[in-house]
């Protein structure tokens, strides 16, 4: 669900200073020609101003919208531009935006990493401010119990860095992407290469701290847990704004081995993938195996590459055996594994070589190229027949950068009822699906996103159904949303809130009546409240 600005239009806007403990903002007006218009805009900025602080300073001050905060930005040139973006350091601050942005008829959008896959964390169809975390990010690590607290502006990369600064035997389950912020990532759920040992970020979420809509800041205990149980993978901003989270610690191994051996469709890919549907669920929760299907070359020809790109937790001898005696066909061999520590390995998967591990502090994604996402469970081991189908359509003439994410479960997942926390995709599924297709800048859009949708209908018979699931941090408005905001229809939004959350989509509203009855924190998929 980013990086140096990619906007062609130069905007016109005012760069202000609150002498607020150093925030920093900017009010962008550009988008809106007629004086009036601008003035009207100037003068609510100016009200919003006056009430969070009576000391400001302004001059005008040529400047593009930000986009280093923003993955996708094929959503962010044809929408609205914030009024104004604060760059909070305190809580105080985060709770003084709240109350004015409510007192001056101003939505709110929170963006801790910028990755929401359709920018719900950068636009809005209504006047709005964004709260840019990026200066909320602090981390705080107890060795003795085993925990952390995380402020919501880090980055999963700069969470991995100091826990391993700590320790070598401490680690988090987090997305493999190293600039995910941890306020929405960890909220939609959290999936990584710890899945099968330890489950999803989510699930080791012990307490959190949330500013209400009325302003309260409140903790595990506090807030109840009805709350605590919805932020944790019900899509946070729905239902509050997240501040911290306290997580629990896991352990991991000294040294881990990594392999990701590749095998095109010449070289019999599709039978080892097929073998890879009956045993990756079932292998010891040490071993992680993830497919990422994407296109190569054979003999100067285009074909589609498979990759096994994996991590055991342990040294590479025991990885051999078990290789060995469960998927034999793979060819694994020592020269194929690499041993290194935990943090190494959280390199490796981010960045796919091994480079410094200072880079995890760095917040820019490096990706800056337009994509449509889209998301499956698959229950059942998808027959040869699908496969050949699908190689025909990723293999199509104008499509270059197509990426097929196939992602095991089992092991511990197996154990978490789906009702524990609000992510439901639990035991019967084995394996989870992320089709990404991306085009460069100038490209038409229209037409990789239609070849998405194509893609997503062929595979219907082959993926769960009634519902046919999805995972809320690949966001995908395909599935629906919701209209005539803030008055969202209930029974309308189960379209796709099923989707995400199956049964526990009505629970999540009956929480969002309780704490947010108004819908004061909405989006185009945000949870709704419950009405019959």
């Amino acid at each position: 669900m980013s990086y140096s600005s990619r906007n062609s239009l130069t905007q016109t806007c005012v760069k202000i200073h609150l002498f607020l403990n150093f925030i920093t903002v900017f009010s962008s007006v550009s988008w809106i020609n007629a004086s009036s218009l601008i003035n009207a805009a100037a003068a609510q900025n100016n009200t919003f101003l006056q009430c969070m602080s009576p000391q400001t300073s302004s001059h005008p001050f040529p400047l593009n919208f930000p986009t280093t905060s923003i993955q996708n930005l094929r959503l962010v040139a044809t929408s609205k531009k914030p009024t104004i973006i604060l760059t909070p350091k305190n809580d105080l601050e985060i709770r003084k935006a709240l109350l004015c942005s409510k007192q001056n008829g101003l939505q709110i959008r929170v963006r801790s990493g910028g990755h929401d896959y359709e920018a719900l964390s950068s636009t809005s169809n209504f006047p709005f401010i964004i709260i840019d975390l990026v200066n909320y990010r602090s981390i705080s690590i107890d060795l003795e119990t085993e925990t952390a607290w995380v402020q919501a502006g880090a980055t999963v990369g700069e969470l991995s860095y100091r826990i391993n600064e700590k320790s070598k035997t401490l680690a988090f389950p987090v997305g493999t992407c190293t600039t995910l912020g941890v306020g929405g990532h960890f909220s939609g759920g959290g999936i990584g290469t710890l899945v099968r040992k330890y489950g999803i970020s989510a699930d080791n979420i012990v307490d959190a701290t949330v500013l209400d809509v009325n302003g309260n800041i409140l903790n595990r205990t506090s807030m109840g847990e009805n709350l605590f149980w919805s932020i944790r993978g019900g899509s946070g901003a729905s239902f509050a704004i997240i501040l911290s989270w306290k997580i629990k610690l896991v352990r991991v191994p000294q040294i881990v081995t990594v392999f990701s051996p590749s095998r095109v469709l010449e070289q019999d890919a599709t039978k080892l993938l097929m073998k890879w549907q009956k045993i990756a669920h079932k292998l010891p929760e040490d071993l992680f195996i993830r497919i990422i299907i994407q296109l190569g070359t054979w003999n100067g020809e285009k074909t589609v590459n498979i990759v096994f790109n994996s991590l055991y937790l342990g040294r590479a001898q025991d990885l051999l055996k078990i290789m060995q005696r469960s998927f034999p066909e793979l060819g694994l061999t020592a020269n194929d594994c690499k041993e290194m520590g935990w943090i190494e390995s959280v390199i490796n998967f981010g960045f796919y070589r091994q480079i410094p591990t200072e880079t995890l502090l760095n917040r820019t994604h490096p990706d800056t190229l337009p994509f449509k996402a889209k998301s499956d469970y698959v229950q059942k081991p998808i027959p040869q027949t699908g496969f050949q189908g699908l190689w025909k359509r990723v293999l199509e003439k104008e499509m270059n950068m197509v990426f097929i994410i196939l992602e095991p479960f089992g092991g511990y997942m197996n154990k978490i009822p789906e009702t524990a926390i609000p992510f439901p995709h639990r035991k019967g599924n084995l394996y989870e699906i992320q089709y990404i297709v991306k085009w460069n800048q100038g490209e038409e859009s229209q037409k990789h996103i239609d070849w998405m949708r194509d893609l997503y209908s062929y595979m219907t018979p082959y993926v769960s159904c009634t519902p046919r699931a999805a995972y809320v941090n690949y966001r995908d408005f395909d599935l629906g949303k919701n209209d005539d905001l803030p008055n969202v229809n209930y029974l309308k939004a189960t379209q796709w809130g099923i989707k995400y959350f199956k049964g526990n989509f009505k629970r999540l509203a009956m929480v969002k009546k309780e704490v947010d009855p108004q819908n004061y924190f909405n989006d185009e998929q945000s949870i709704p409240p419950f009405s019959c």
